[in-house]
């Protein structure tokens, strides 16, 4: 009777034994790991309270329950960093684990050259991902996985099939798919529905997965399903989010989500599967001014508004209901999910990023392997606030350098998360420390910094393009700021959109059109 009731034991150890549909495999296997990456999602571009400390760090009109549901389930990050304040970069980083400054990739735009007009010429970057370069997505096939990317790439090199994934919608950019519109606007349900099947083919075949589900929206244009318009038509606007496209498309964005979520619930694979939701940087201010409140600034500058993004995690053992006020960075998540799947990560590759594992279990006392984060942008954008510039981030303590004026800007951003508050003239020696730190991070990476234009020339004009763009901005500008916002405008939206090319939601001098000014056709 002994020998039988061992005989049985080392069954039941071999085969444990689970009731369908419980979520449990039958054997301990490697997690999956679904990474949902977001296009220009803002702080406060979702209904999820992303800051305990802050009302306004949710959206007073955008609704996505469904993240409401993942983060109900998983942690929420109030302090999370994209890697840059622009989508290419953004990208390379969370698949490399580097920094922007250290790949050399640190805006998706051409290279610049001197202009008599500006103090400083920007460093010749790079824009597509090296092939040299170790990806998350190569890491994980070594261990077994099956891996798939959908959506936007925007990486250029070669597409995802040269960097470690087997299934994938190509070397696509802002173009094609995210321009989509109803009954698929921005391939929004399509990708979706792939990702769902691949997820189902590998859950069938008991193979462990990782999905990248790169998504175009919320990125311009706004589209949408005709019926989400019509439900944020019926509700009040808010006093900061007004538009009820862009709540649409938000809106259609979460139910692909809520698909996700649903097809791994009925796959019965949730509790071996991790869940990442993340934006590739912060929302610019076409929709509105005020679309980044109480934060500063937005897409395509190092303000707050620029760089801070929502992040949430679920999954196995993660803490759930809980929040995590460390500051953390886009480049964490390729270690992060190493650890999480029991990869090693090879020594030579030279990641940046620190592993987040023990936080989403519950461990306290979470410290960088570096201190401080650093985001560099040393470019020119169509902006006013989009000048070479860097910042570097310790603790509260965030430090931004203009490369133009050469002046430092300091802030406590436990205290003044709007950054309102300038402190480099009453703490010079707290300013000085993280401007040489900054400086001798920047040597260890070989990051490329600006250098001095000899022929700058403070008097020269840009050329004849700048002199009509000087007599479109002062005839529509009423309010004396230099720009056109879309209140000032009084052409079709469409072509407003057209003109604002950087999506911050004004026509700056340089995005203004050459030729006489024009507006409306009477």
């Amino acid at each position: 009777m002994k020998k039988v009731a061992i005989f049985l034991l080392g069954m039941i150890c071999l085969f444990p034994l689970t009731s369908p549909g419980s979520g449990e495999t039958r054997v301990k296997r490697n997690p999956n790991v679904i990474f949902i990456l977001i296009d220009d999602m803002g702080w406060t571009g979702t209904s999820v309270l992303v800051h305990k400390g802050y009302s306004k760090s949710k959206s007073d009109y955008y609704r996505t329950p469904n993240l409401e549901k993942l983060a109900a389930k998983g942690m929420i990050f109030s302090n999370a960093y994209a890697p840059s304040p622009m989508c290419t970069p953004s990208r390379a980083s969370f698949l490399t684990g580097k920094s922007p400054a250290q790949l050399h990739i640190t805006t998706p735009g051409p290279v610049q050259k001197a202009q008599p007009y500006r103090k400083v010429i920007p460093p010749a970057h790079i824009t597509a991902l090296p092939e040299e370069e170790t990806t998350i997505a190569e890491v994980l096939k070594k261990k077994g996985y099956a891996t798939a990317h959908f959506g936007k790439w925007h990486l250029s090199g070669g597409g995802p099939a040269n960097h470690g994934f087997d299934v994938h919608d190509g070397e696509t950019g802002n173009g094609g798919p995210g321009q989509f519109e109803d009954p698929n606007p921005k391939d929004i349900y399509g990708m979706t529905k792939r990702a769902n099947a691949f997820m189902e083919k590998q859950a069938k075949a008991e193979k462990p997965f990782y999905i990248h589900l790169a998504h175009y929206a919320v990125h311009s244009p706004v589209l949408f399903n005709e019926k989400s318009l019509d439900l944020f038509k019926k509700e009040p606007k808010g006093n900061r989010h007004t538009s009820a496209e862009y709540a649409a498309m938000t809106w259609d964005l979460d139910l692909s989500v809520g698909r996700i979520l649903d097809k791994i619930e009925s796959l019965g694979i949730r509790d071996n599967t991790y869940v990442i939701f993340m934006s590739d940087n912060g929302a610019g201010l076409k929709q509105s001014r005020k679309e980044n409140v109480p934060l500063a600034g937005g897409k395509g500058s190092l303000w707050e508004g620029g760089i801070r993004v929502p992040l949430i995690v679920s999954g196995p053992d993660v803490k759930t209901g809980a929040y995590c006020d460390e500051n953390v960075v886009g480049f964490d998540l390729f270690p992060t999910i190493c650890d999480l799947v029991g990869v090693r990560i090879p020594r030579r590759i030279g990641i940046e990023g620190s592993s987040l594992a023990p936080v989403l279990k519950g461990a306290r006392g979470f410290k960088r392997d570096r201190d401080g984060i650093v985001f560099h942008f040393p470019h020119y954008g169509k902006g006013k606030s989009q000048v070479p510039q860097s910042a570097l981030l310790v603790g509260d303590m965030k430090l931004i350098r203009n490369y133009e004026t050469g002046e430092l800007l300091l802030f406590d951003l436990g205290r003044d998360i709007g950054e309102e508050n300038n402190l480099a003239e009453k703490n010079p020696e707290e300013a000085s420390k993280l401007d040489k730190q900054m400086t001798e991070y920047f040597e260890e990476i070989e990051a490329q910094l600006p250098s001095d234009n000899r022929d700058y020339d403070p008097s020269a004009e840009k050329s004849t393009k700048g002199k009509d763009a000087n007599k479109f901005i002062s005839r529509l500008d009423k309010d004396g700021d230099g720009k056109v916002s879309e209140d000032e405008f009084d052409g079709p939206k469409r072509r407003f959109d057209r003109f604002d090319k950087n999506g911050d939601g004004v026509i700056s001098s340089d995005e203004a059109p050459t030729g006489p000014p024009g507006g409306k056709k009477k």
